[in-house]
């Protein structure tokens, strides 16, 4: 365990830490909230084709849904070849049902080091993590724009980050959805109420833990949830090549039989 921790810390915080503390060091007016918007922003941009992949896969999967729900009717008593009718679709629309989520998992670790970079990136202890080549900082001014102490919480911040983080939710939500969302089956409709219910509780859940930490990492909260809201705008409205929805036997022709 001290081995993957100690790994956590070589290959993601110091090197997470020392750009903070460069770009706080060299940007102009050495403000530090300024130095966590470019380094959020920095980090997104890398991860932003993992953030594509997913969010494709994502679109894919709703594309193909009235597909997956009429699978569903045709062998509702037969739950295995329901299982091997909907694999060999995934299969032949090139779509992977893991794709959504693998990308999200290989970027968890870089942003649980961003977190603790931003929530102990104030403590003097700190510094002993300093490259030898970066400069001591000094003492760290955690004012963002010079009124806005990012070293204790901050109830706008904290509410900015919920409403934004609410907008996301709802975006994700509204593009979920089945294109022909007439689906009246009992775990359709479970599905749509528990998505209503993490679109409030994800938000509010963010506000309380914002409410409780460093305003720092609600600015970085904030500008991570606004920028994935305008990738996610930008990747739902790309059309996809490859999508399955035009050839769908429900679009073409309801009453088709296979």
């Amino acid at each position: 365990m001290q081995v993957l921790i100690d790994a956590f810390y070589l290959v993601l915080y110091k090197p997470l830490f020392n750009a903070l503390i460069l770009l706080y060091r060299f940007l102009p007016g050495n403000d530090f909230g300024i130095a966590v918007i470019v380094l959020t922003v920095s980090i997104r941009l890398i991860l932003y084709p993992i953030m594509v992949q997913s969010l494709r896969s994502q679109k894919k999967i709703r594309n193909i849904q009235p597909k997956l729900e009429e699978i569903k009717k045709k062998y509702k008593d037969d739950k295995e070849k329901q299982a091997q009718e909907t694999m060999s679709l995934y299969k032949k629309e090139k779509v992977n049902p893991l794709g959504g989520c693998f990308p999200l998992l290989i970027q968890l670790p870089i942003l649980i080091a961003l977190y603790r970079v931003f929530w102990h990136g104030f403590e003097p202890g700190q510094m002993m993590h300093l490259y030898s080549f970066v400069p001591h900082p000094g003492e760290i001014n955690p004012y963002f724009l010079g009124f806005l102490n990012l070293s204790k919480s901050n109830i706008i911040l904290a509410f900015m980050a919920g409403a934004i983080q609410y907008f996301q939710s709802k975006n994700i939500m509204d593009n979920s959805l089945p294109s022909s969302s007439g689906s009246k089956d009992q775990a359709s409709q479970i599905s749509k109420t528990m998505g209503k219910q993490m679109m409030y509780f994800f938000p509010a859940f963010t506000v309380i833990i914002l409410l409780r930490l460093p305003a720092a990492i609600g600015l970085y909260w904030m500008i991570t949830a606004l920028f994935t809201l305008i990738q996610q705008k930008i990747v739902y409205r790309s059309p996809i090549k490859d999508d399955s929805i035009k050839d769908s036997p429900i679009k073409d022709n309801p009453n088709k039989e296979d």
